[in-house]
């Protein structure tokens, strides 16, 4: 999500720090938002000068120290809790002026992220979605501590990114996540007892309902493993036997099948394109 996060933060002109852990992971964000960007050329909806222009706005580092000289920070680091917090308070550490530190979490809560912070009132939900430079929502979450005036700038940030922003209350799953993962979900349930292999389920929801990308190929997408996370703690935390992971979910995370990015999930992937695998026996 990150270097869709920051194509499209580019895009409109602002300047980009991409930071990644390390400088392969920054290579292959750089090389997405470059594939992305091509593609965008050759359906005529950019021109080479907008690509050149949008990649000559990010600097891409593996230094944390060097984001905090960003106005805001927007943080799209795996589903836990714990290393969000630290990634918080290490940027405070080294920060000499204030920032808006905002989440791209799907799922976990703002309030909580926010007890790490000294400033709680400038930590915030930025919940983009997958593509990001596609997919028109941002969603904005407000924790108990956020103050009006990051509201305001941040949603103002997402219109000049050419994103729709909602502000939905800080809740396990926010709006979104619920209704996207309780979906999906149920999509794998019905996978798992045959009742349609993974595209016809896909094709379900893309021409019955306009979904752009049905909902078991976006689980290969945003990766199996973070899909378990998430409906492991929505399930906990909401009691609801809709969020309990199917069998076939765990399997597949326990197998390091984990989508797009292993190459293997609900789809079989080759060159970016998913290929159908067959479905088990009822």
């Amino acid at each position: 999500m990150g270097h869709g996060i920051a194509q499209v933060a580019a895009g409109a002109g602002f300047r980009v720090i991409l930071r990644d852990v390390d400088r392969d992971s920054l290579t292959r964000g750089i090389q997405a938002i470059e594939r992305n960007l091509t593609k965008g050329i050759q359906l005529a909806k950019l021109t080479e000068a907008d690509r050149d222009e949008t990649l000559q706005r990010i600097r891409g580092t593996t230094r944390l120290e060097e984001t905090v000289k960003a106005d805001l920070i927007v943080e799209a680091a795996p589903e836990k809790l714990d290393l969000k917090q630290e990634i918080l308070r290490q940027l405070e550490e080294m920060a000499e002026r204030p920032f808006i530190f905002a989440s791209n979490t799907s799922s976990l809560s703002i309030t909580e992220i926010a007890r790490a912070s000294q400033r709680p009132e400038a930590v915030v939900g930025m919940h983009f979605f997958n593509p990001v430079h596609l997919m028109r929502l941002v969603e904005i979450v407000v924790g108990k501590a956020t103050g009006n005036e990051t509201v305001e700038t941040v949603c103002a940030v997402g219109r000049r990114l050419r994103k729709e922003p909602i502000i939905v209350k800080d809740v396990p799953g926010f709006a979104s996540s619920r209704l996207g993962v309780a979906l999906g979900l149920e999509a794998m349930r019905m996978f798992e007892q045959g009742v349609a292999s993974a595209p016809d389920i896909d094709k379900a929801m893309e021409l019955g309902y306009n979904h752009p990308v049905g909902p078991l190929k976006l689980t290969d997408l945003v990766g199996l493993d973070v899909r378990l996370n998430i409906a492991e703690y929505l399930h906990r935390e909401l009691g609801s036997e809709t969020f309990r992971p199917p069998q076939v979910l765990r399997r597949l995370v326990d197998e390091g099948k984990l989508g797009k990015k292993t190459g293997e999930g609900f789809y079989v992937w080759n060159n970016g394109k998913g290929e159908a695998r067959p479905v088990p026996s009822a």
